[in-house]
């Protein structure tokens, strides 16, 4: 345990292959001794919060508020997942389509892949390292999580914690760079990658050339809609929020407004307003990744170059620009940094239209005082899930799909499929009766193509006629 990973292939493959012999007894126990184990791991981490918290600001940069959600978010998942899994897991006897079935006992058992592969990014190390194995582990796989390079040492001491209750070795980490995930990738049942659309196509590759399935959760560039009717003092928060929080390093992060024109003044001046408030420090941290500093000022740069104005930040630190359009990268481009730019409207239809003139669809955010305008304006955007009168808001319930479409990516977070894409459905179907020979087995006979045609016909068609021709 630990990350300890010192060549590429070999090592990896080394720990899956550990994983792999150790998944067997752990998919055989009863989903309550999983759960047993989770609970176990729930309370570890609750002891260890804080040295895990300090460890994620060590090495993100992120200020004790912001370090500070990880960690309880993860025990969020582990509590509703655990609540869950019982049920889902559950074996079901469906109730026979037809005739043609009744004869048949029909089982479905949910059979977990050997092994996944969770690659996560480090914009948020612990938590999305944890989001995904736990629902995994509830299933029954063994796990091998590859985090960042940026941002190994958090999420290796987290799961030290699982071997540290004295848990089935069936949770594990390798620490390394891309030749590590790619690795990971080619060893794997099933890959659950976090991250950018680039990257993910790479991990999409691999899947098919192995024909194993992979869930990809990628890049964003959402949107928020501001209507005229909203309250602007809360978009205004939101947006800077939405846009600032974690430094702008949130694949969720909202990096365009569309704002009606009755209310953009107003909303303009409470968001640079609120945006001059923000401590270094307190509220925001830094670039992660210092090359991510490089894109942001690249979109700030063409942006000013091509006409928009600069409000606050101007070059440095939280920017808010206005005067922006499609024709910016700041626009169609995901940032991934403290960079808002808002865009006035005439109308809700341009602003949904603009809102979709994106490739990419994770999420978005709708503000209106009209609970149904908003809902039908919601309806109207291409995105995995949209927020109302909120921002993050889907992050945090976890009985919904959280989803991307477009080049966000495929397959989903959240709900029923957080536990139960990990595992494959198993047909078993048992003859409730025995004859030497059904009625469909060789040899053919006249006879029984004539008994045959009729039960079909019966069972299939609708209307006297029919089924008596």
């Amino acid at each position: 345990m630990g990350g300890r990973v010192t060549d590429t292939v070999t090592s990896v493959s080394a720990v899956v292959a550990q994983l792999r012999d150790s998944q067997r007894r752990w998919a055989a126990l009863p989903v309550s001794d999983r759960t047993r184990w989770l609970s176990e791991y729930r309370d570890w981490l609750w002891d260890n919060q804080s040295r895990l918290e300090r460890l994620l600001m060590q090495e993100t940069g992120k200020p004790p508020a912001e370090a500070g959600l990880e960690v309880p978010y993860v025990i969020e998942a582990i509590n509703y997942h655990s609540k869950r899994a019982p049920r889902l897991l559950a074996e079901r006897r469906p109730s026979p389509h037809g005739l043609l079935a009744i004869t048949k006992r029909q089982l479905i058992v949910q059979r977990p892949y050997p092994v996944v592969g969770v690659i996560t990014p480090w914009n948020f190390p612990v938590g999305l390292s944890l989001l995904d194995a736990v629902p995994a582990l509830l299933a029954g796989c063994a796990v091998v999580v590859k985090p960042s390079e940026l941002a190994p040492s958090a999420v290796s001491a987290a799961v030290d914690g699982w071997a540290a209750i004295g848990a089935p070795p069936v949770l594990d980490v390798v620490c390394g760079d891309g030749r590590h995930g790619a690795a990971v990738a080619a060893t794997v049942d099933f890959i659950q990658f976090t991250g950018s659309a680039r990257t993910g196509r790479a991990i999409a590759r691999v899947a098919a050339e192995r024909l194993v399935p992979c869930a990809l959760e990628l890049g964003g560039k959402d949107a928020m809609i501001v209507l005229d009717d909203a309250d602007v003092p809360r978009a205004a928060n939101a947006a800077v929020w939405g846009a600032m929080a974690n430094y702008g390093q949130m694949c969720v992060s909202v990096e365009r407004v569309y704002v009606e024109s009755a209310v953009y003044d107003e909303f303009v001046a409470r968001v640079v307003a609120e945006a001059g408030r923000l401590r270094t420090g307190i509220d925001m941290g830094g670039f992660t990744n210092r090359a991510q500093g490089e894109v942001v000022r690249r979109h700030r740069d063409d942006a000013i170059a091509r006409g928009a104005t600069e409000l606050i930040g101007h070059g440095e630190g939280p920017t808010v620009l206005t005067d922006t359009d499609h024709n910016m990268l700041c626009m169609t481009e995901e940032t991934f940094g403290p960079l808002l730019p808002i865009v006035r409207v005439d109308d809700e239809d341009e602003a949904v239209r603009l809102a979709n003139d994106s490739r990419y669809g994770l999420s978005a955010v709708v503000f209106s005082g009209d609970a149904r305008r908003a809902e039908r304006i919601a309806r109207r955007i291409d995105a995995g899930a949209v927020n109302i009168n909120d921002v993050f808001a889907n992050l945090f319930t976890l009985a919904l799909p959280q989803a991307g479409w477009k080049e966000s990516g495929l397959g989903s977070r959240g709900g029923s499929d957080a536990i139960l894409k990990f595992c494959r459905p198993q047909a078993i179907v048992a003859a409730r009766v025995a004859p030497a020979r059904e009625l469909t087995w060789y040899p053919y006979t006249p006879l029984r193509r004539a008994i045959m045609r009729r039960v079909s016909r019966l069972i299939g068609a609708r209307g006297l006629r029919r089924r008596f021709a």
